[in-house]
């Protein structure tokens, strides 16, 4: 069975290390690695009619913004250094939403920064990593 990594970004120092430690991987492997940034969005938020009327384009603009500032430079390095790479960027939970592309892209091994851009959220809630580390059907790698 053929590697297919999968590293979450999301800006952090932490993140840095994990994609540097899935790129690592993914060259030693001559895997595919998919980057992934996931913009935390709720379905579930109460929004006036005007709100919702904007909501999808504010979506799509997010999307871009996220593409072009933060995962088309990191797909850029890693193609010029000859990694397979595809970028990614969706809404949603993040623990979740990664778990649904791991498993849409046949994804063997996650791969996430221990600490994320949130520590507050973290202690309240959970940490990505723990939830995925609990929940994904793939192996799960949390770089500290």
């Amino acid at each position: 069975m053929s590697s297919v990594l999968m590293v979450g970004v999301d800006g952090s120092n932490c993140g840095g290390r994990a994609l540097e430690y899935a790129a690592g991987h993914a060259r030693e492997l001559a895997a595919r690695l998919y980057v992934a940034f996931v913009i935390e969005w709720s379905p579930f938020s109460f929004s006036t009619v005007q709100e919702n009327m904007e909501r999808h384009k504010r979506r799509e603009e997010e999307l871009k913004r996220a593409h072009a500032e933060i995962i088309d430079p990191i797909v850029s390095r890693l193609k010029s250094e000859g990694i397979d790479v595809v970028g990614l960027v969706r809404h949603g939970d993040v623990a979740e939403t990664l778990q649904i592309l791991a498993k849409e892209n046949d994804v063997t091994n996650i791969i996430v920064g221990r600490q994320g851009t949130s520590k507050l959220k973290a202690h309240v809630f959970g940490s990505v990593g723990s939830h995925l580390v609990q929940g994904a059907e793939c192996a799960v790698t949390v770089v500290p």
